[in-house]
């Protein structure tokens, strides 16, 4: 019988990824997700428990009906411009969500949990290579409430001896390469994506959201990781558990950051057509620049990204093709 995984967002973005990854590496990824934002045709590799981190007893149920050997935490809050509008939101959600799944965890046993963070803890640092001994000062609610999560992870583990790994992110992209899942939010408000509407005619234009940064062209900078690679990471973590050895937190990035016109530039070479593009002011909790250097995952779990910018958005080209297709059919029907 094959050991479970419990995947918190299971039926989102990047959950739904790491549940086929989870898959094929002989695990059964048991999906727990409210449907809030996620998506129940993308749980496909394993049961779904329709439940909110908020509803303890559901999250009790969960834990006493699949018994996993470890939690991959994705379900949380992400949009940085509702952090600053709404920012009571993100700690209420976040945070007490994330404490509630700690400790059920640990009341059932279960003490091994990979925690999805974000380079958004470490605020904007002046263009530095972000690594995991830089100090964090996150300028937004949502970096807040990941860092206040990695705070109570650190407490839980000479409390409760729950291990734990941190993935903190750079911007996340593409799809997986045979077509299974994808991106798929609504509102969508990552840059590939968009840009790839733009592109498509599914929206009027891409909105830069300043041309005046500190930076070579003047639009923010960002360092880009395939969803694919990202989850690799986290099976090598779940193997870093698995194994015994102890708490640890990583950045996962590809050391080389691009601005919003370089994106827009490899757009444009890959699908062979030009990207409307309008200007528009600064969103609020933006960095500059954000640039991982990801050395200790690649010494200690042995990771290191294979997709470069360019595939990621041919992969998550393909995909939005393939998503738009069956409404095309609908609007003709």
């Amino acid at each position: 019988m094959a050991a479970r995984v419990l995947v918190t967002g299971g039926a989102g973005y990047i959950g739904s990824h790491a549940c086929k990854a989870l898959a094929r590496a002989g695990y059964l990824p048991v999906a727990l997700d409210d449907l809030s934002t996620g998506h129940a045709v993308a749980v496909r590799w394993g049961p779904l428990v329709r439940a909110n981190l908020m509803d303890r007893p559901a999250l009790a149920a969960a834990f006493a009906e699949h018994a996993p050997v470890a939690v991959m935490h994705f379900a949380a809050l992400s949009l940085v411009g509702d952090s600053m509008r709404d920012p009571g939101r993100y700690w209420r959600e976040n945070v007490t969500g994330a404490l509630n799944l700690a400790e059920t965890a640990v009341a059932a046993g279960c003490r091994r949990l990979i925690f999805s963070s974000t380079a958004a803890t470490y605020g904007d640092q002046d263009g530095v290579l972000l690594s995991e001994d830089t100090p964090q000062r996150p300028i937004n609610a949502y970096g807040a409430s990941k860092r206040a999560i990695e705070d109570i992870l650190r407490d839980f583990g000479p409390a409760h001896g729950l291990e734990h790994v941190v993935f903190r992110y750079f911007n996340v992209a593409g799809a997986d390469p045979e077509g299974d899942t994808g991106e798929d939010h609504d509102p969508e408000t990552h840059l590939v994506p968009l840009l790839l509407d733009a592109i498509a005619g599914r929206r009027p234009a891409l909105t830069l959201h300043g041309t005046d940064w500190p930076t070579p062209d003047g639009t923010c900078i960002r360092d880009y990781v395939h969803v694919c690679d990202l989850v690799d990471a986290h099976l090598a973590g779940l193997d870093w558990l698995l194994a015994g050895r102890g708490s640890r937190a990583f950045c996962l990035g590809s050391g080389r950051g691009y601005s919003v016109r370089e994106v827009i530039a490899a757009a444009e070479r890959v699908t062979g057509r030009r990207a409307p593009v309008v200007p528009g002011p600064r969103r609020s909790g933006d960095a500059a620049v954000l640039v991982s250097g990801s050395q200790r995952a690649e010494a200690e779990l042995g990771w290191t990204p294979r997709h470069g910018l360019e595939a990621m958005i041919a992969h998550a080209h393909a995909w939005g093709m393939r998503k738009a297709r069956p409404q095309a059919a609908e609007a003709v029907a």
